[in-house]
C-alpha cells in the first residue's frame, strides 16, 4: 500500500515536472509567440470596419483616410517600444501592448455605436493611434526575443512569426463573422478585446533563453511551417467557398473550431520537443533549463568584461575615451553591433529608408482603400471582405517564403538579401498597375499580389536590419526604419489618394447637378477613381525598387560572406566560458 502511495506520489511529481520543463522551455516560447502574432493584426482589417466608420461619423475619402494614416503612423512608430524592450522585460512590453490595444480600439467601439457622444477628429485619430501602437508592442516583445534566442535561423524564425501575423487578419475576420455575424461594428469590439486577451495570457512565457542550439531544430521549424501552411490553405478555402455559398453563422463556427485546431498544432510539436529534450536530461540528471535574464543597460556601467583574442588569450583594452562624433564616424564592418546612432547616420540605413518609405508607403495606400476600391468598381460587400482576407492570406505566404526562400538562397548560394528586398518592389509596382487599369477579376489577383510582396517586404526589411547592423540595438533599430513609413502613409493615402479620389467624386456629384455639402459622404463610382493615384504608387515603387539596388551592390561583398557562423562562433567560446560558472546568468 505504501509502495503504492510512493509511486503515485512519484508519478503526480514527474507530471508537475515535466509541465514546468516545458513551460521553462524554448520551444514552448516559440509557439506561444504565434500565438500571439495570430492575434494582432488589428491593422488588416481597416479595410472591412471602415465603411462602419465613415458612415457612422459622416466622414469623406480624405478625413477617412487621415484616420488611416494615424493608423498607420501608430503600428509603425515602434521606436518607443523598442526604447523600452532595452530596459525592461518582454513580459513587461507585451502587457503595455495589450493595454493600449484594449483602450484605443474599445473608445472606437464606444463612438461608431453611439455609447458615448460623438468624437472630434482628432480624437478618432488618437484612439486608433494608440490601439494600432500596440502591434508595434507586440512585435518588439516577440521578434527580437525570439531571433536573440534563434540567431543563426533568424530568416526562418521571422517568416514563420511575421506569416502568423499575416494570416491574423483573415483569422480575426472569421472569429467575427462566427462570434457575432456580418456586423462591422463588432468587428471593432473584437479587434479591442481578442489580441489583448492573448497577450495576457502567454506575455510572462516570452522570455531571452539560452541559445542551445539542436541538431533538429531545423526539422522542428519545417513542422511548424506544414502547420501555419495548412492553416493558410484552409482559410482560403473558405474564403473562396464563402463565393459559391452563403455561409450560416454555425458554418462560420464550424470552421472556426478547426482553425483552432490548426492554431494548437505548434504547440503540440512544442510539447513532443520538450518532451524528448525532458527524457534526455533526466538520463543525465539534469532538468533544468538555463535562462539568461538580460540585465537593463544603465548609464553607469560597470567593469567591462575582458575581450578575446584568436588566441583565446585574455586582451585587456585601456580606458582611453573616443568623442561621440568620432565614434558615430568610426562605424564597425557590417555584421558587427553598431550604436544606434552609427546605424541611424549610416548610408545603408539611408538607403533601406528610402525602400521603406516608397514601398511601405505605396502598399499601405493600397491595403487601407481596398474597401473603397472594390466599391467604386461595384463588387459586393461580401467579395470586398474577401479582398481583405487574401490580402492577409497572402501577406504570410509573402512572410513565410521571403523567410524561408531567402535564408536557404544566403546559406547554400549567398544570394544578397537586399536583392529579394529588390524582387519584391518590383512585384509590387505590378499590384499597384492593376488597380490603375483594371479588368474583370483584376482586383483578386493586385490583392494577392500586393499581400505576398508586402509581407515579403515587412520580413525582408527586418532580417536586413539585424544582419548589417547587429543584434545589441536590434529593439530599437528594427523599429527606427519603420519611422518613415508613416510619412510615406500620410503623403499617398491623404495627399494623394484621398486628395484625388474626393475630387473625382465631387466631379460626379455636379454631373448629376447635385452641389457638395460638409459633412456629406462622398463615394465615387467608376475606374477614373483610383486609376491616377495608383499610377503615381506604382511610379514611387520603382524608384524604391531603383534606390534598393543600390544597397544591393554596397552589401554583395558582406553577403557573399559566410555571415552568420564566424560571429556566433567566435562568441560562444566567450559565453562556454561563462556558463561553466553558474546556470543562470546576468549581463
Amino acid at each position: 500500500m505504501i509502495t503504492t502511495i510512493n509511486r503515485s506520489s512519484s508519478e503526480r511529481f514527474s507530471i508537475l515536472e515535466f509541465i514546468a520543463c516545458v513551460i521553462r522551455g524554448r520551444w514552448f516560447m516559440v509557439s506561444a509567440s504565434f500565438f500571439i502574432m495570430a492575434g494582432v493584426g488589428g491593422t488588416y482589417v481597416f479595410g472591412t470596419y471602415s465603411k462602419a466608420i465613415k458612415s457612422s461619423q459622416g466622414y469623406d475619402q480624405s478625413t477617412l483616410n487621415l484616420l488611416g494614416f494615424y493608423k498607420d503612423l501608430g503600428s509603425n512608430i515602434g521606436l518607443p517600444a523598442g526604447l523600452i524592450a532595452e530596459v525592461t522585460p518582454p513580459w513587461f512590453v507585451l502587457l503595455l501592448g495589450s493595454a493600449m490595444n484594449f483602450v484605443g480600439y474599445f473608445m472606437i467601439w464606444l463612438v461608431v455605436t453611439h455609447r458615448i457622444s460623438k468624437a472630434k477628429v482628432w480624437q478618432m485619430c488618437l484612439y486608433i493611434f494608440i490601439g494600432a501602437s500596440s502591434q508595434t508592442y507586440a512585435n518588439t516583445g516577440v521578434l527580437v526575443t525570439c531571433v536573440k534566442n534563434f540567431p543563426e535561423s533568424r530568416g526562418i524564425i521571422l517568416g514563420l512569426l511575421k506569416g502568423y501575423i499575416g494570416l491574423s487578419g483573415a483569422i480575426l475576420t472569421h472569429f467575427y463573422l462566427a462570434i457575432y455575424g456580418n456586423d462591422s461594428e463588432s468587428l471593432i469590439l473584437l479587434v479591442a478585446w481578442f489580441p489583448a486577451a492573448i497577450s495576457v495570457v502567454f506575455a510572462f512565457a516570452i522570455r531571452v533563453m539560452k541559445n542551445d542550439s539542436q541538431p533538429n531544430e531545423l526539422k522542428i521549424f519545417y513542422q511548424i511551417f506544414y502547420a501555419s501552411l495548412a492553416l493558410a490553405l484552409f482559410l482560403m478555402a473558405i474564403i473562396i467557398a464563402q463565393q459559391q455559398i452563403d455561409f450560416s453563422k454555425a458554418a462560420f463556427g464550424g470552421s472556426v473550431t478547426v482553425v483552432c485546431i490548426l492554431l494548437f498544432i505548434p504547440m503540440l510539436i512544442a510539447i513532443r520537443n520538450e518532451f524528448s529534450l525532458w527524457n534526455i536530461r533526466k538520463k543525465h540528471g539534469n532538468t533544468t533549463s538555463e535562462v539568461i535574464i538580460e540585465k537593463p543597460q544603465t548609464f553607469e556601467s560597470k567593469q567591462t568584461p575582458p575581450h578575446l583574442n584568436f588566441s583565446g588569450e585574455e586582451k585587456v583594452e585601456g580606458p582611453t575615451k573616443i568623442s561621440c562624433f568620432a565614434s558615430i564616424l568610426n562605424k564597425p564592418e557590417r555584421g558587427e553591433d553598431y550604436s544606434i546612432l552609427q546605424a541611424l547616420l549610416s548610408t545603408d540605413m539611408f538607403l533601406l529608408s528610402i525602400s521603406s518609405f516608397t514601398g511601405f508607403g505605396a502598399s499601405l495606400t493600397a491595403i487601407d482603400n481596398l474597401g473603397q476600391i472594390g466599391e467604386s468598381l461595384g463588387y459586393p460587400a461580401n467579395t470586398v471582405r474577401s479582398f481583405v482576407s487574401l490580402i492577409s492570406i497572402w501577406n504570410y505566404f509573402g512572410r513565410v517564403f521571403a523567410g524561408f526562400v531567402s535564408e536557404i538562397m544566403l546559406q547554400k548560394y549567398k544570394f544578397p538579401r537586399t536583392m529579394m528586398l529588390t524582387l519584391s518592389l518590383f512585384l509590387s509596382c505590378t499590384g499597384h498597375l492593376l488597380i490603375a487599369f483594371p479588368v474583370p477579376g483584376s482586383i483578386y489577383v493586385a490583392s494577392v499580389i500586393i499581400g505576398f510582396s508586402y509581407g515579403a517586404l515587412l520580413l525582408l526589411f527586418t532580417a536586413i536590419i539585424s544582419e548589417l547592423f547587429g543584434l545589441k540595438y536590434f529593439a530599437t533599430l528594427s523599429n527606427s526604419v519603420g519611422l518613415v513609413t508613416p510619412l510615406g502613409s500620410y503623403i499617398f493615402n491623404v495627399k494623394v489618394t484621398g486628395f484625388l479620389y474626393d475630387r473625382e467624386a465631387k466631379k460626379q456629384l455636379k454631373k448629376h447637378d447635385r452641389e457638395f455639402v460638409k459633412g456629406m459622404e462622398l463615394t465615387c463610382i467608376g475606374t477614373e477613381c483610383y486609376k491616377l493615384p495608383f499610377i503615381i504608387m506604382a511610379s514611387v515603387t520603382l524608384f524604391g525598387a531603383l534606390v534598393s539596388l543600390i544597397l544591393v551592390m554596397r552589401t554583395r561583398k558582406f553577403y557573399k560572406c559566410d555571415i552568420y557562423n564566424k560571429k556566433f562562433i567566435e562568441d560562444a567560446h566567450a559565453v562556454e566560458t561563462e556558463l561553466s560558472t553558474s546556470s543562470v546568468h546576468e549581463h
